[in-house]
């Protein structure tokens, strides 16, 4: 496909004439470097392209000699500085470890313009972020918006790719603090449960037969009958897994308004603490940071200081190379 524009997947105006038939999303990803298909399809539903002149349908097809104009609309790619900064606590030539704080999306919804991890990243990669998708910028997963606690991002594709494909294999192990109402019986169990959404309520999700299959371990630490603070360990990583699989057991997470019960002035009291994985260019990368005010406070409430204490030690990452992966 012959292709007259700015070279990449940058902001502007792309002009491309089909040279074979196929189907117009194909067509674009193959002729325009670092635009995933998934994203073509994104910016057909969105009005930006236009085939011989007229706005596309998602399900086009195009013939040899059609011509195509693709409009990159400005993204996060050009942003400005966000205005904040997060904690990096590690960083290589490959990736980096950040704390993110409660109240942060690590990516917003389509259209929305609130501050989020991405754009932070995008804004921090500086040029070196349009070798990436505006849409997943070295996203590689993701926590809750109310979730806080560790977060890898990925500085180049390769190593989104690598890391991304650790958590397919289920290579990457994770540590979650989770302070839950009444107590876990017995202390130390694997909830299996498929997990899909909520058929009545697109929002939620829920445990239902028709679901992917997905497991969690968790591990009671501390509770006073009323609260209990768990070492969760989740082997799959479904939307809201953690919280549906609790709240399935009948221990949803304290202020969890959605799976719960909504505490006064609380977000749902879930903080991503540890995190193990193979490093993309060879060895281990573990990753800790301590929870925020609020869950501590909580820990202290029915666990003590000592406990507290062991969870609120400085974030610690550790980074041991051998071969590549």
């Amino acid at each position: 496909m012959d292709h007259a524009g700015s070279a990449g997947a940058g902001a502007g105006r792309h002009l491309l004439n089909a040279e074979a038939p196929g189907r117009l999303d194909a067509c674009i990803a193959a002729a325009v470097p670092g635009l995933s298909r998934a994203r073509v399809q994104r910016l057909i539903e969105g009005g930006h392209v236009l085939l011989n002149g007229e706005v596309a349908r998602k399900s086009a097809r195009v013939e040899a000699g059609d011509r195509i104009e693709l409009t990159l609309p400005e993204t996060g790619h050009d942003a400005a500085e966000p205005g904040f900064d997060l904690p990096v606590l590690y960083e290589d030539d490959a990736l980096a470890v950040i704390d993110k704080p409660a109240g942060l999306a690590v990516h917003g919804a389509p259209g929305d313009t609130a501050p989020s991890v991405a754009g932070w990243w995008l804004a921090r990669l500086g040029p070196a972020a349009t070798a990436f998708d505006a849409e997943h910028p070295g996203i590689v997963h993701r926590l809750d918006k109310e979730t806080s606690g560790v977060l890898l991002l990925a500085k180049t594709p390769a190593a989104q790719a690598a890391l991304s494909r650790a958590f397919e294999l289920r290579r990457v192990h994770k540590c979650y603090l989770a302070m839950v109402e009444g107590q876990p019986r017995p202390p130390h169990a694997v909830v299996e449960a498929p997990i899909h959404r909520d058929p009545r309520d697109r929002t939620r999700m829920a445990v239902t037969a028709r679901g992917r299959p997905s497991r969690t371990e968790y591990r009671v630490v501390a509770g006073d009958g009323g609260r209990s603070l768990l070492e969760v360990f989740p082997e799959t990583g479904r939307t809201h897994q953690i919280r549906v699989h609790l709240a399935s057991i009948g221990h949803p997470v304290v202020g969890d308004p959605v799976y719960g019960r909504a505490g006064e002035g609380r977000r749902h009291l879930l903080h991503a603490w540890r995190l193990e994985l193979p490093h993309p260019t060879g060895g281990t990368l573990r990753a800790s940071a301590p929870p925020p005010a609020d869950l501590l406070e909580a820990i202290r409430a029915i666990a003590g200081e000592a406990v507290a204490s062991r969870y609120a030690a400085p974030p610690a990452v550790t980074c041991e190379r051998g071969q590549p992966s």
